[in-house]
């Protein structure tokens, strides 16, 4: 855990609300530093649903495929988060470390394994002793409070500098209900699902089928449009809980993604999302300026987006907004080796406001010291025109400084 908050952190952290039947609780189990709270409870009302999405490494963690399997049953009571250690490429040891984990949990909570889903981020291939856990399950089970949400996220972060909360409220039927929602990342970051640990909770009852449709459409423009180093975790895990307790204050009950019932909760949803997502860009690993890359004109989204990406991922790219040079150049390289249709002579890059490049050649009216002083902004926003269609999209990322290679350098040390 980085003791040097990113310039980049909110200047406020928003206050979650209770959600009802939701509890939390952390601890210190020692998973791999002495003196720090490296375990996240948080137990649920029977009849709480559940949805996740997971990475898409060929190399996923024991959690991850714990969870993916218990995804099936759609039904939750209990989630067990860890840092310091990701419990994966751990061969046999993580898999039964995960069922005694579970079990552990199962037995304090009083339910099925089945419902206890669990997540683990840190060092990847040391064994996880998860027999640290019998020291603080029922303690942790015992001591559930609602209001303990900055301590929840908090407890989950390993190189993360601040801890990452949001909060939002919608419309639903006669009842307003709330969304809240923690995250954690910081490195190993880039868009394949969920880029990270993150977990959604709200009171709406929605069926685990309804909760999982606004899930797997919502991620694709907030936490699949993130990146910081290019780098896919074993472990990313997103899961979303609906407790359904509105329904007792008016809330319909809801079994389809596609209710229009929803068109205001998926709004609030969608933007819990992508406040978090925006955290974690904010605190990418020795960050200092936040990027936005807006790629217009091509000749789909999909097009749009893996140019996006192209820009974002690129360490030249990245290094010139480190050092605070508007180097299109390398834009325009990131651009051409993507890949995707790219006409050189009808290519335009701004930096900001200001267009640098236009058709395939330097802007005549580009003013080099009005882009330099722009360049200066802790908030910078790369655009590129293709000129070739209707796609566009938008993602975020930040920019690569030494102290990413400091972090990454001392990692295990």
């Amino acid at each position: 855990m980085a003791t040097t908050i990113s310039p980049l952190a909110p200047k406020e952290y928003a206050t979650l609300p209770p959600i009802a039947g939701v509890k939390l609780a952390t601890a210190e189990a020692g998973i791999r530093y002495k003196n720090r709270t490296d375990v996240l409870l948080a137990t649920f009302d029977k009849g709480t649903t559940v949805a996740g999405v997971f990475t898409k490494s060929k190399c996923p963690s024991a959690p991850v495929e714990w969870c993916r399997d218990n995804l099936k049953g759609g039904k939750v009571r209990a989630l067990v988060v860890n840092s310091g250690n990701a419990n994966a490429f751990t061969g046999k040891n993580g898999r039964d470390s995960t069922k005694l984990t579970a079990s552990i949990a199962s037995k304090s909570v009083g339910c099925k394994a089945s419902e206890i889903f669990l997540a683990s981020t840190g060092v990847i291939g040391e064994p996880l002793d998860a027999t640290k856990f019998n020291r603080v399950m029922d303690g942790l089970v015992a001591g559930g409070k609602s209001d303990l949400w900055q301590e929840a996220a908090k407890a989950i972060m390993t190189t993360d500098t601040f801890p990452k909360v949001a909060t939002a409220t919608a419309k639903l039927g006669d009842a307003t209900v709330t969304i809240n929602g923690i995250a954690k990342g910081a490195g190993m970051i880039a868009p394949d699902m969920a880029t990270m640990l993150s977990f959604i909770f709200t009171d709406a009852p929605l069926s685990a089928s309804a909760l999982q449709g606004l899930l797997s459409s919502g991620v694709e423009d907030t936490f699949n449009a993130v990146t910081i180093d290019g780098d896919t975790s074993t472990s990313d895990t997103l899961l979303a809980f609906a407790t359904g307790a509105a329904a007792e204050y008016g809330a319909p009950a809801i079994a389809r993604a596609n209710d229009r019932r929803l068109v205001a909760f998926r709004k609030a949803f969608q933007a819990v999302l992508a406040n978090l997502a925006e955290q974690v860009a904010r605190d990418g690993e020795g960050a200092r300026k936040l990027v936005e890359i807006i790629v217009e004109g091509a000749k789909t989204k999909r097009s749009a987006r893996k140019i996006a990406m192209s820009i974002a991922n690129s360490p030249l790219v990245k290094t010139a907004i480190a050092g605070e040079d508007a180097n299109w150049g390398r834009v325009v390289m990131a651009v051409g080796k993507a890949g995707e249709p790219a006409d050189r002579d009808k290519l335009s890059i701004w930096f900001g406001d200001t267009r640098v490049a236009h058709r395939g050649a330097r802007d005549p009216d580009y003013d080099e010291k009005q882009v330099s002083a722009y360049m200066k902004n802790p908030e910078v926003t790369l655009r590129v025109g293709l000129g070739l269609g209707p796609g566009r999209d938008r993602v975020m990322t930040c920019d690569l400084t030494k102290a990413y290679v400091e972090i990454n350098g001392d990692y295990r040390s």
